[in-house]
């Protein structure tokens, strides 16, 4: 009998990466969405929460800790900006 080959180790290697990527998607919405419910604590939650999820799920979770937090601590949540007029997209 043959050991197994590579392609095999390779295609069962793939199939147990990709059954745990939606584990991971799972807890990065449940940070986020923490994250973001305090971000918005101050403002009108609708589109802040949306825009706020969007930009999280970007930037790996990275959102700034408060209301009133700088966004320097988030560079990647800071410098997205919006296409058609330039100006800031993270609330």
């Amino acid at each position: 009998m043959k050991p197994i080959s590579s392609v095999a180790l390779v295609l069962l290697l793939v199939l147990v990466v990709s059954a745990s990527v939606p584990d991971h998607a799972v807890a990065a919405d449940g940070v986020c969405n923490a994250k973001c419910q305090s971000r918005c604590s101050l403002k009108k939650a609708g589109r802040c929460m949306g825009l706020c999820m969007m930009c999280c799920g970007k930037c790996a979770g990275c959102v700034p800790s408060g209301p009133y937090a700088s966004k320097d601590e988030c560079p990647c949540y800071r410098d997205m900006t919006s296409p058609k007029s330039g100006r800031p997209k993270c609330p």
